[in-house]
């Protein structure tokens, strides 16, 4: 008797998907993620497209006082906005004190960034136009920036007070040595008044409303390109009561004159970005 085989074909196991997942568990998957991440799994199906939406997903991605951040940035926020919608209104580039000021939140990471411009510190001898003036440019998310042209006291301060979320902020002054703009739809970079900020460094200054105190100093270099120079470091304890800090850059030897500088802003990052932020690391 020979072995015989039965014609009939066996039944394979039904397959499943992640379209099978309960959204419930995806959204809590979701958590562990950054919010690139959970826009890129929103468009995979109806599934991960719902989780995407939950409020505890997002809720895990806002700072911690985020509630405070809304009543301070905004007069008048809507109320039907769900977390995500409260997370992508935080992520615009928010103005305060007469545009002076933009507040944001990272969109990778969450994290408050705050950014004063020119025109919202104090420059010794701005209103003299021997000395400095405000040209406009598209370098700048404020469209302006003050250019030194030569000055012999060279003094800029600026103060902020706000609700950072708690953690440790790093304060960055954004230079460029030289006056840029474009010529025949090119870049230039007029260089001619830059001068005297090789003999002396320039000298930082930082103050916060609880005793924080941080000085340091450096050469400014580097003509013909945005950097970022680091002033100093805080800390923040508590995310529910505003911090006031203070920031001074000083370059007064008189002995010579320096000029040749456009100032755009001084800006305050979480410190954790310069590990993950390239052009921080640029002075």
């Amino acid at each position: 008797m020979g072995l015989r085989f039965s014609s009939q074909p066996s039944e394979s196991a039904p397959k499943s998907g992640l379209g099978e997942l309960p959204e419930s568990c995806v959204a809590e998957i979701m958590t562990y993620m950054n919010p690139p991440e959970i826009c890129k799994l929103a468009t995979l199906n109806r599934a991960f497209r719902g989780a995407s939406s939950a409020d505890f997903v997002w809720e895990s991605k806002l700072p911690s006082n985020y509630s405070v951040l809304l009543r301070r940035i905004f007069a008048d926020f809507p109320s039907h906005l769900g977390k995500r919608g409260i997370y992508a209104r935080l992520c615009r580039l928010n103005s305060l004190d007469d545009g002076t000021k933009k507040v944001w939140l990272d969109r990778s990471m969450g994290k408050l960034c705050l950014c004063v411009s020119a025109k919202g510190l104090s420059i010794t001898g701005i209103d003299d136009r021997r000395y400095w003036n405000h040209i406009p440019t598209e370098e700048s998310r404020f469209n302006s920036v003050a250019y030194l042209q030569q000055i012999w006291w060279f003094e800029v301060d600026g103060d902020v007070e706000f609700p950072f979320p708690a953690g440790k902020y790093s304060v960055f002054y954004r230079i460029h040595l030289g006056r840029a703009s474009k010529r025949f739809g090119r870049r230039v970079c007029n260089t001619e008044h830059v001068h005297g900020w090789d003999v002396k460094p320039v000298r930082f200054q930082l103050w916060t409303s609880d005793g924080q105190y941080v000085t340091s100093q450096c050469f400014l270099n580097g003509p013909g390109k945005w950097a970022f120079y680091h002033a100093g470091d805080f800390v923040v304890e508590n995310g529910n009561a505003s911090t006031k800090v203070k920031f001074s850059m000083t370059q007064i030897d008189c002995t010579h004159t320096k000029g040749g500088l456009c100032l755009d802003s001084v800006l305050i990052y979480p410190s954790e970005f310069r590990k993950v932020k390239a052009f921080l690391n640029s002075s």
